[in-house]
């Protein structure tokens, strides 16, 4: 049997009859080929929402990924029809939470909502702390532990992983729990989970000092590039990078004459102002270097 040669390009499906067909030569390829679209049809956005009958996408921050069977009661039943529909809603509504895993997520994950609104972290580094915090259950981390703790430490992780520069003390400002706690919780999410956490670059940070102290644009840019300057004289190397870009933001703002205190630039990114003048004095000592080599 002849193999058809007709080109790819060559090939175009009619909608009406199901078939494909050579436009070089007319030879129909193929036929009565099953539709796999809509059995509809939408010229705008809106319309398609409203057209479409599959149900909202599969939602990490809950517990039952939202599947549900909504019981809506409205006017039209009378009094009998309506106790039975309120009952049912209470049936489906406690089938929802049948074990302790459900109840220990749907507890879990709306912290999760409310600490990350608090923090105005995106959807996904939401989605991201939901996912690690699922794992977490399905391993049975919690057990005999506190939800809370691995609560903040999945939202940690979450912010880590996705470079959202958020430190543990500003996580912990809404809830109740203890540093240690978080950081004993982390620890075995990481190690249990095998969780690879990327390296923090302390541009990320020199970044958030600028945007939380509302820091001039020349301020940041010489900051960044003394943090690079550091980077490649292996000076930053071993060392905390929230008290790198600490050190370098603090540097640039005197080379500015920026009335900024160390205080706050190291409140910015919760770190001392002992390290902070540690690292300013390494970075100053640096950029004195630098410039006695250029003097001719």
């Amino acid at each position: 049997m002849e193999k058809n040669l007709c080109p790819p390009d060559k090939i175009i499906y009619d909608e009406e009859r199901g078939e494909y067909i050579c436009e070089e030569t007319g030879e129909v390829l193929e036929e009565k080929v099953i539709d796999q679209g809509a059995d509809w049809r939408a010229f705008t956005p809106e319309e398609r929402v409203k057209r479409s009958r599959v149900g909202s996408p599969l939602n990490l921050s809950i517990h039952d990924f939202g599947i549900i069977t909504d019981f809506k009661i409205n006017n039209n039943f009378d009094g009998t029809q309506r106790m039975k529909l309120i009952r049912l809603r209470k049936l489906q509504s406690n089938s929802r939470l049948k074990s302790s895993q459900d109840r220990n997520l749907a507890h879990a994950l709306v912290e999760i909502e409310r600490i990350s609104s608090l923090l105005n972290l995106s959807e996904s580094v939401k989605k991201e702390a939901s996912l690690v915090y699922r794992r977490v259950v399905e391993r049975g981390l919690t057990r005999g532990r506190s939800i809370e703790d691995f609560v903040v430490a999945s939202i940690y992780i979450a912010c880590r992983r996705m470079k959202v520069i958020r430190t543990l003390n500003e996580i912990m400002k809404y809830t109740n729990t203890k540093k240690k706690k978080i950081m004993n919780a982390y620890k075995i999410i990481i190690n249990v989970l095998n969780i690879t956490i990327p390296p923090s670059d302390p541009r990320d940070y020199v970044i958030k000092i600028g945007d939380v102290l509302n820091l001039e644009n020349e301020i940041i840019k010489d900051a960044l590039s003394i943090v690079e300057k550091a980077r490649k004289t292996g000076l930053t190397w071993g060392k905390d990078p929230g008290t790198v870009a600490a050190g370098a933001v603090y540097l640039s703002c005197i080379l500015h004459n920026k009335m900024t205190t160390q205080k706050e630039i190291a409140s910015a990114v919760d770190v001392t102002e002992a390290m902070l003048r540690k690292r300013y004095t390494e970075m100053q000592k640096l950029i004195q270097l630098e410039q006695k080599n250029i003097e001719p």
